[in-house]
């Protein structure tokens, strides 16, 4: 008998598991409503067939209140039936209950050892592999995902095991696992789990796994590029190979390196590589010096369209107090802190076969990363680190319009991969801002004062003649000078913000290419004009003051002004109204590309995604 389970552990797992299935229960197993059929195959007196044997009784004897086989694995079958298994069950637990109905007597006790070749234990909570696997001597597949496994010890796995799937758990160290490791494994799966190099890299040779076949590290935090590819290179017997979701994998060459240093493998990131990519990459593994351990990611931002007209919402009082105010708006989006950007450093790169790709917008991309904004505000990143270690960079401040083309782009270069991972996982948060300047006009009276003193103070005296000579070439230059301003600091507003997610970068993908959608914005309603009554009430005083004659010429011209006036007014009604159902969104255009040697196949897919980006809207 297996060992009495641990709490937490895969024999737990596995007798819970046997129990779910109900192998004893009815409609498996033995029970009144399959016993004497049972019983007339142990006993050679009761129902045996034979040469002698009545076929009418035996049926009536075996038959008689109980269930027939077909209609037992009935039961099993239809998914309407209360005995049916969980969508989530596999096809082997659906074979081990007809098992049971069938021959029950292999299913029993110790007799199911010898059943199980695969063993498919997901999300369960088991926390330990312990040695109650040993009594599984047939077992060649064991699926453990989504656990929290986080240290597996070689000796409590069967030697006879082909496939080990250990992914979505809390593996950190390799140790344990390749002290005694099956010899015959031809799959290991280790993806979504703790590992990080170069501590790691040692333990995916040869030495320890002769027969690989397969190997997948996806999401792990892998960042030696050329160290784990030098140990990768004993398995002789690899072929299929996932890496994606590493840090290394952000590496621009990542994919060409490998592809020309591992000339046996015949799939990348669930990507088949042809001969095409092979001759395109052939040579890039004998020039280390290419592999530098940064990414490069471009950020350009489009079009906004949707923002509301600020003359609309203000109504100020005609005069020399009254402000000038000016509209600015722009997008900030965030990206990981650490990254790194050479002013003046050239954007190009070596060149093998291909240059890396860079996808464009339907807008004018080649605007100058300039640091011209409104407020001071410069298109660098600002220092206000975010949650997940991120700085905010703004794009240069445009007035308002119907359409604002923002025409901005700028490259990004990390160094931090770790860092670079953890925010693409995370997403960008992406605003569109608004900037309002008031500007006052300087007093004339306080400046000419100021001037007068100080011209006083410095002993400036000159003879009335020459003094009074040029006064009215003085009032000449005062009316020709323009009206000096004075702003006041400028009053941000945020419109919209929404968070991006980012993490198919981390994946196959090369660009994300979206319209931001914030919706329609409600604007502030402008001050209501004096009503009817103020203005009756006004001309009524008015009328007061003329001759009776000229009051009524003034009302009849009033009268057909007003028939006329009503029909303009409707008409204008009507037209508003119409166009106030159909209201535009706040939206901008966004896109993030990660820089790569592009494979054939990627290059005319980047294109086409970037060109119906930039025709949207």
């Amino acid at each position: 008998m297996m060992a009495a389970p641990s709490r937490c552990s895969v024999s737990a797992a596995f007798w819970e598991h046997l129990r779910r299935l109900g192998l004893q229960d009815f409609p498996c197993g033995l029970g009144s409503w399959n016993k004497s059929r049972f019983n007339a195959c142990r006993s050679p007196c009761r129902g045996r067939t034979g040469p002698g044997a009545d076929p009418a009784r035996q049926e009536e004897t075996v038959l008689l209140g109980e269930e027939s086989p077909e209609a037992l694995m009935e039961l099993l079958r239809d998914r309407h039936s209360p005995w049916a298994l969980p969508p989530d069950c596999s096809p082997q637990d659906q074979h081990l209950r007809e098992m049971a109905v069938l021959t029950p007597e292999l299913v029993h006790s110790s007799n199911i050892f010898r059943v199980f070749r695969s063993l498919r234990i997901i999300d369960k909570g088991v926390e330990e592999v312990d040695e109650g696997l040993l009594q599984l001597h047939q077992l060649e597949e064991l699926i453990l995902s989504a656990n929290h496994i986080s240290r597996i010890t070689s000796a409590n796995l069967p030697r006879t095991l082909k496939v080990l799937e250990l992914c979505c758990n809390a593996v950190a160290d390799l140790q344990d696992l390749c002290a005694h490791p099956p010899p015959e494994l031809q799959h290991l799966g280790l993806g979504y789990n703790r590992l990080c190099g170069p501590s790691q890299d040692k333990y995916l040779t040869a030495a320890f796994w002769p027969n690989l076949v397969s190997l997948d590290l996806s999401f792990n935090n892998f960042t030696d590029l050329l160290g784990l590819v030098s140990q990768l290179s004993s398995l002789q017997k690899l072929r299929i190979l996932v890496l994606q979701g590493n840090p290394l994998a952000l590496i621009p060459t990542y994919r060409g390196f490998l592809v020309d240093s591992l000339p046996k493998l015949s799939i990348l990131d669930d990507i088949h590589i042809g001969p095409d990519e092979r001759h395109q990459f052939h040579g890039l593994a004998r020039q280390p010096e290419l592999i530098r351990s940064e990414a490069r990611v471009v950020v350009s931002i489009g079009k906004i369209k949707g923002v509301p007209d600020p003359s609309t919402c203000q109504q100020l009082e005609v005069g020399s107090e009254a402000p000038v105010i000016t509209y600015s708006y722009c997008v900030t989006y965030e990206f990981a802190q650490g990254e790194e950007m050479e002013e003046g450093s050239s954007t190009e790169v070596t060149k093998i076969h291909q240059s890396p790709t860079v996808a464009t917008m339907d807008a004018d991309s080649s605007a100058q990363d300039t640091g011209e904004t409104k407020g001071q505000q410069e298109p660098e990143a600002m220092e206000e680190p975010k949650a997940h270690s991120a700085k905010v960079f703004v794009t240069p401040g445009r007035p308002w319009a119907d359409t604002i083309d923002c025409s901005y782009r700028k490259e990004h270069t990390a160094r931090d991969l770790v860092g670079l991972k953890s925010y693409l996982a995370a997403g960008t948060i992406v605003s569109v801002m608004e900037e309002k300047v008031l500007s006052w006009p300087v007093d004339a009276d306080t400046e000419e004062n100021a001037d007068t003193k100080g011209k006083a103070g410095r002993g400036l005296q000159k003879d009335s003649a020459k003094v009074s000579a040029p006064r009215d070439k003085q009032k000449k230059k005062k009316k020709e000078k323009p009206c000096e301003l004075r702003s006041d600091p400028p009053i941000q507003r945020t419109l919209g913000t929404q968070r991006v997610t980012l993490e198919t970068l981390l994946a196959t993908e090369d660009l994300v290419a979206t319209v931001c959608d914030f919706g329609i914005l409600i604007t502030e309603q402008p001050l209501q004009p004096p009503s009817l009554e103020e203005k009756d009430r006004k001309k009524g005083k008015e009328k007061s003051k003329k001759p009776k004659a000229e009051r009524d010429s003034q009302a009849g011209r009033k009268t057909m002004a007003s028939a006329k006036g009503k029909r303009k007014n409707k008409d204008s009604a009507e037209l508003e109204e119409g166009q106030e159902l159909q209201p535009v969104p706040l939206t901008v255009q966004f896109q993030m590309q990660l820089l790569r040697w592009p494979s054939a196949a990627s290059t005319q897919s980047q294109e086409s995604v970037a060109t119906m980006v930039g025709k949207t809207q």
